[in-house]
Protein backbone atom coordinates (compact mmCIF):
# COMPACT_ATOMS: atom_id res chain seq x y z
CA UNK A 1 0.00 0.00 0.00
CA UNK A 2 1.23 3.42 -0.81
CA UNK A 3 -1.57 4.91 1.58
CA UNK A 4 -3.61 2.85 4.05
CA UNK A 5 -7.43 1.62 4.08
CA UNK A 6 -9.91 4.97 5.27
CA UNK A 7 -10.07 4.42 9.20
CA UNK A 8 -11.78 6.26 11.64
CA UNK A 9 -10.28 9.87 11.11
CA UNK A 10 -12.00 9.61 7.04
CA UNK A 11 -15.32 10.22 8.55
CA UNK A 12 -14.69 13.30 11.65
CA UNK A 13 -13.92 16.88 10.60
CA UNK A 14 -15.45 20.16 10.37
CA UNK A 15 -18.65 21.48 8.60
CA UNK A 16 -17.64 24.08 6.62
CA UNK A 17 -19.61 28.13 6.29
CA UNK A 18 -20.77 29.33 2.74
CA UNK A 19 -22.70 29.59 -0.12
CA UNK A 20 -21.95 27.53 -2.83
CA UNK A 21 -22.17 29.48 -6.42
CA UNK A 22 -22.35 26.27 -8.70
CA UNK A 23 -24.95 24.17 -9.89
CA UNK A 24 -26.34 20.84 -9.31
CA UNK A 25 -26.98 18.86 -12.43
CA UNK A 26 -27.99 15.22 -13.52
CA UNK A 27 -25.49 14.20 -16.00
CA UNK A 28 -26.47 11.21 -17.35
CA UNK A 29 -27.78 9.81 -14.37
CA UNK A 30 -24.95 10.88 -12.18
CA UNK A 31 -26.17 13.72 -10.25
CA UNK A 32 -22.96 16.36 -10.65
CA UNK A 33 -21.39 19.80 -9.12
CA UNK A 34 -20.45 22.37 -11.69
CA UNK A 35 -18.96 25.31 -10.55
CA UNK A 36 -18.11 27.78 -13.38
CA UNK A 37 -14.78 30.33 -13.77
CA UNK A 38 -15.85 33.82 -15.54
CA UNK A 39 -15.05 32.13 -19.19
CA UNK A 40 -17.61 29.35 -19.33
CA UNK A 41 -16.09 27.45 -22.25
CA UNK A 42 -12.80 27.42 -20.61
CA UNK A 43 -10.56 24.11 -22.63
CA UNK A 44 -9.40 23.10 -19.40
CA UNK A 45 -11.70 21.68 -16.44
CA UNK A 46 -10.58 20.28 -13.17
CA UNK A 47 -12.56 16.68 -11.78
CA UNK A 48 -12.96 16.98 -8.36
CA UNK A 49 -13.02 13.01 -7.20
CA UNK A 50 -14.15 14.03 -2.91
CA UNK A 51 -14.01 12.35 0.14
CA UNK A 52 -16.35 9.78 1.55
CA UNK A 53 -18.90 12.97 2.26
CA UNK A 54 -19.36 13.45 -1.50
CA UNK A 55 -21.55 16.23 -2.86
CA UNK A 56 -21.19 18.23 0.06
CA UNK A 57 -21.19 21.95 1.41
CA UNK A 58 -17.12 21.81 2.19
CA UNK A 59 -16.50 19.93 -1.50
CA UNK A 60 -18.70 22.54 -3.37
CA UNK A 61 -16.87 25.63 -1.31
CA UNK A 62 -13.08 24.16 -2.68
CA UNK A 63 -14.63 23.82 -6.09
CA UNK A 64 -15.83 27.35 -6.35
CA UNK A 65 -12.75 28.45 -5.23
CA UNK A 66 -10.94 26.34 -8.12
CA UNK A 67 -13.39 27.66 -10.59
CA UNK A 68 -12.35 31.44 -9.40
CA UNK A 69 -9.06 30.82 -10.52
CA UNK A 70 -9.69 29.96 -14.05
CA UNK A 71 -11.04 26.23 -13.49
CA UNK A 72 -14.14 24.60 -14.41
CA UNK A 73 -14.67 22.12 -11.85
CA UNK A 74 -16.61 19.35 -11.73
CA UNK A 75 -18.11 17.25 -8.86
CA UNK A 76 -19.50 13.90 -9.64
CA UNK A 77 -21.50 12.02 -7.15
CA UNK A 78 -19.02 9.18 -7.29
CA UNK A 79 -21.13 7.74 -4.49
CA UNK A 80 -24.73 7.59 -6.40
CA UNK A 81 -26.60 9.06 -3.65
CA UNK A 82 -25.22 6.50 -0.62
CA UNK A 83 -22.14 9.08 0.85
CA UNK A 84 -21.66 9.45 4.70
CA UNK A 85 -23.51 11.64 5.86
CA UNK A 86 -22.87 14.83 7.46
CA UNK A 87 -24.71 13.56 10.59
CA UNK A 88 -22.91 10.65 11.19
CA UNK A 89 -19.04 12.53 11.10
CA UNK A 90 -20.43 14.55 13.56
CA UNK A 91 -21.87 12.02 15.82
CA UNK A 92 -19.28 9.65 15.34
CA UNK A 93 -21.22 7.18 13.84
CA UNK A 94 -20.02 6.56 10.51
CA UNK A 95 -19.72 3.00 9.60
CA UNK A 96 -16.98 2.54 7.42
CA UNK A 97 -16.55 -1.37 7.59
CA UNK A 98 -20.21 -1.73 6.38
CA UNK A 99 -19.92 0.84 3.74
CA UNK A 100 -17.01 0.14 1.95
CA UNK A 101 -17.84 -2.92 0.14
CA UNK A 102 -19.90 -0.96 -2.08
CA UNK A 103 -17.51 1.76 -3.23
CA UNK A 104 -15.19 -0.31 -4.90
CA UNK A 105 -13.50 0.64 -7.86
CA UNK A 106 -16.48 -1.44 -9.96
CA UNK A 107 -18.89 1.08 -8.37
CA UNK A 108 -16.54 4.12 -8.78
CA UNK A 109 -14.73 4.13 -11.91
CA UNK A 110 -17.73 4.33 -14.09
CA UNK A 111 -18.98 7.30 -13.03
CA UNK A 112 -15.15 8.74 -12.91
CA UNK A 113 -15.29 7.86 -17.11
CA UNK A 114 -18.15 9.20 -18.09
CA UNK A 115 -17.19 12.30 -16.32
CA UNK A 116 -14.57 12.33 -18.20
CA UNK A 117 -16.37 11.60 -21.43
CA UNK A 118 -18.99 14.79 -20.57
CA UNK A 119 -16.10 17.08 -20.06
CA UNK A 120 -14.31 16.13 -23.29
CA UNK A 121 -17.37 15.04 -25.59
CA UNK A 122 -19.87 17.11 -24.46
CA UNK A 123 -18.46 20.33 -23.23
CA UNK A 124 -15.15 20.54 -25.74
CA UNK A 125 -12.23 20.25 -22.67
CA UNK A 126 -8.90 19.69 -24.17
CA UNK A 127 -6.70 19.09 -20.69
CA UNK A 128 -8.34 17.38 -17.34
CA UNK A 129 -6.80 18.02 -13.83
CA UNK A 130 -8.04 15.97 -10.93
CA UNK A 131 -8.23 16.28 -7.24
CA UNK A 132 -8.87 13.71 -4.53
CA UNK A 133 -9.38 14.40 -1.28
CA UNK A 134 -8.92 10.96 1.19
CA UNK A 135 -11.01 8.23 -0.53
CA UNK A 136 -10.55 10.51 -3.99
CA UNK A 137 -6.71 10.13 -4.14
CA UNK A 138 -7.14 6.64 -5.42
CA UNK A 139 -9.02 7.65 -8.52
CA UNK A 140 -6.77 10.23 -9.60
CA UNK A 141 -3.81 8.27 -9.36
CA UNK A 142 -5.63 5.35 -11.16
CA UNK A 143 -6.73 7.19 -14.03
CA UNK A 144 -3.38 9.92 -14.34
CA UNK A 145 -3.06 8.88 -18.02
CA UNK A 146 -2.97 9.61 -21.89
CA UNK A 147 -6.81 10.37 -22.67
CA UNK A 148 -8.08 10.28 -18.99
CA UNK A 149 -6.91 12.75 -16.61
CA UNK A 150 -3.62 14.67 -17.63
CA UNK A 151 -2.50 16.27 -14.26
CA UNK A 152 -3.34 14.99 -10.73
CA UNK A 153 -3.32 16.29 -6.87
CA UNK A 154 -4.44 14.83 -4.14
CA UNK A 155 -4.57 15.33 -0.47
CA UNK A 156 -4.07 12.91 2.17
CA UNK A 157 -4.73 9.71 -0.06
CA UNK A 158 -6.99 6.68 0.98
CA UNK A 159 -6.22 3.02 -0.06
CA UNK A 160 -3.50 3.91 -2.61
CA UNK A 161 -1.28 0.58 -3.55
CA UNK A 162 1.90 1.15 -5.14
CA UNK A 163 1.41 -0.58 -8.06
CA UNK A 164 -1.59 2.26 -9.13
CA UNK A 165 1.10 5.47 -7.67
CA UNK A 166 3.90 3.54 -9.62
CA UNK A 167 1.58 3.84 -13.08
CA UNK A 168 0.68 7.40 -13.18
CA UNK A 169 1.15 8.71 -16.53
CA UNK A 170 1.26 12.22 -15.61
CA UNK A 171 2.45 14.96 -12.78
CA UNK A 172 1.47 14.54 -9.35
CA UNK A 173 1.11 16.47 -6.90
CA UNK A 174 0.88 15.76 -2.69
CA UNK A 175 -0.25 17.36 0.51
CA UNK A 176 0.33 15.35 3.28
CA UNK A 177 -0.51 15.78 7.01
CA UNK A 178 2.19 15.36 10.11
CA UNK A 179 -0.65 13.44 11.53
CA UNK A 180 -1.85 10.20 9.24
CA UNK A 181 -2.21 7.17 10.39
CA UNK A 182 -3.48 6.50 6.68
CA UNK A 183 -0.50 8.24 4.85
CA UNK A 184 1.82 7.71 6.99
CA UNK A 185 5.24 9.28 7.71
CA UNK A 186 6.72 5.01 6.54
CA UNK A 187 4.13 4.94 3.46
CA UNK A 188 4.89 8.08 2.26
CA UNK A 189 9.07 7.64 2.06
CA UNK A 190 7.57 4.50 0.29
CA UNK A 191 5.34 6.96 -1.73
CA UNK A 192 8.55 8.84 -3.05
CA UNK A 193 10.69 5.81 -3.42
CA UNK A 194 7.60 4.96 -5.81
CA UNK A 195 7.27 7.86 -7.46
CA UNK A 196 10.72 8.67 -8.32
CA UNK A 197 10.32 5.10 -10.17
CA UNK A 198 7.38 6.37 -12.14
CA UNK A 199 9.65 9.36 -13.57
CA UNK A 200 7.03 11.57 -14.19
CA UNK A 201 7.07 15.14 -12.27
CA UNK A 202 5.81 14.96 -8.86
CA UNK A 203 5.80 16.66 -5.15
CA UNK A 204 4.95 15.86 -1.71
CA UNK A 205 4.46 18.69 0.77
CA UNK A 206 4.25 17.84 4.40
CA UNK A 207 1.97 19.99 6.63
CA UNK A 208 3.12 20.28 10.45
CA UNK A 209 0.18 20.54 13.11
CA UNK A 210 -2.11 19.18 11.17
CA UNK A 211 -4.53 15.46 10.68
CA UNK A 212 -5.78 13.20 8.32
CA UNK A 213 -8.34 15.32 6.34
CA UNK A 214 -6.96 19.08 6.80
CA UNK A 215 -7.23 19.96 3.05
CA UNK A 216 -11.05 19.54 3.19
CA UNK A 217 -12.42 19.60 6.72
CA UNK A 218 -10.09 22.00 8.74
CA UNK A 219 -11.23 23.02 11.94
CA UNK A 220 -11.46 27.10 10.26
CA UNK A 221 -11.75 28.37 14.04
CA UNK A 222 -7.96 27.22 14.25
CA UNK A 223 -5.19 29.65 12.98
CA UNK A 224 -2.75 27.13 12.00
CA UNK A 225 -5.35 24.32 10.79
CA UNK A 226 -6.86 27.31 8.47
CA UNK A 227 -3.41 28.47 6.93
CA UNK A 228 -2.66 24.64 6.06
CA UNK A 229 -5.78 24.19 4.41
CA UNK A 230 -5.17 27.12 2.38
CA UNK A 231 -1.77 26.64 1.35
CA UNK A 232 -3.02 22.99 0.33
CA UNK A 233 -5.49 24.53 -1.86
CA UNK A 234 -2.61 27.17 -3.56
CA UNK A 235 -0.51 23.94 -4.39
CA UNK A 236 -2.72 22.30 -6.25
CA UNK A 237 -4.09 25.50 -7.82
CA UNK A 238 -0.24 26.16 -8.67
CA UNK A 239 0.50 22.98 -9.94
CA UNK A 240 -2.01 23.39 -12.21
CA UNK A 241 -0.82 26.67 -13.51
CA UNK A 242 2.50 24.66 -14.11
CA UNK A 243 1.57 21.50 -15.90
CA UNK A 244 -2.45 21.71 -17.21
Amino acid sequence: MASNPPAACCASGFKHEGAPTGELKNIDGVNTYIAYPKDKNPEKAVIFVADIFGIYVNAQLLADEFANNGYLTIIPDIFQNDQISLSDMQSGKADLPAWLPNHQPANVEPVIESTIKYARETLGVKKIGAVGYCFGGKYVCRNLKPGQIDVGYTAHPSFVTHEELGAIKGPLSIAAAETDSIFTTQLRHESEETLIKAAQPWQINLFSGVSHGFAVRADLSDPKQKWAKEQAFCQAVAWFNQYL
